[in-house]
């Protein structure tokens, strides 16, 4: 199971002017809607004055969830080329915005294409692309008598821990990577069955 993905670190920016007109590329490494929906509203607050406030998105482990808008741009000549870029780089979890300024003389479809594509693509070029590995949070209660085992298990496979709590009954939240998710569950599994057997 493929368990990668590309994204980037931190916010970037970025600039593209055409015949007076002013676009400003604004990426955001997003985790979910919510974040994205955030930042759009943050931008155009921000840039109240602006003609257009086109963007796009993916987010999930092979960009599934995806949204291209246009802000009143004619019809796939905003969101759909910041789209392209995200595609051709292969990033997901990734939100860019490109504010316009209207400069006063029309660009056409093709200048407007190419605009938002550009701008896009200046943004992205100055951001830190990563590979990372998509992760799956796990909760595991078990017994004090079974920590030895579980922790040994986390140890060996390398297990990135977010939280522990160890009394008379333990819990232990990981961050398991999907490749590993089947195995580690039915190692778990077959562990803490085994001391409850036991009982």
């Amino acid at each position: 199971m493929k368990d990668t993905y590309k994204a980037i670190t931190t916010p970037a920016t970025g600039v593209f002017k055409d015949k007076g007109s002013k676009f400003l590329a604004f990426a955001f490494p997003v985790e979910n809607e919510t974040e994205i929906k955030q930042h759009i509203q943050q931008l155009k607050k921000e840039y109240f004055d602006a003609r257009h406030h086109c963007y796009a998105y993916r987010l999930g482990l092979n960009g599934e969830l995806w949204r291209a808008n246009d802000d009143g741009e004619p019809s796939s000549t905003g969101g759909k080329p910041i789209l392209g870029q995200l595609l051709s780089l292969e990033l997901t979890n990734v939100l860019v915005v490109v504010v316009r300024y209207f400069g006063g003389i029309q660009l056409g479809v093709s200048g407007l294409i190419n605009a938002y594509r550009s701008a896009t693509a200046d943004a992205l070029v100055q951001a830190q692309i990563v590979e990372k590995v998509a992760k799956e949070i796990l909760t595991v209660n078990f017994s004090y008598l079974d920590m030895n085992q579980i922790m040994k298990l986390v140890k060996e496979e390398e297990l990135e821990i977010i939280s522990q709590h160890f009394d008379n009954e333990c819990k232990i939240k990981l961050a398991i990577p999907l490749s590993k998710k089947d195995k580690i569950v039915s190692e778990l599994s077959s562990l803490i069955a085994r001391i409850y057997t036991n009982c």
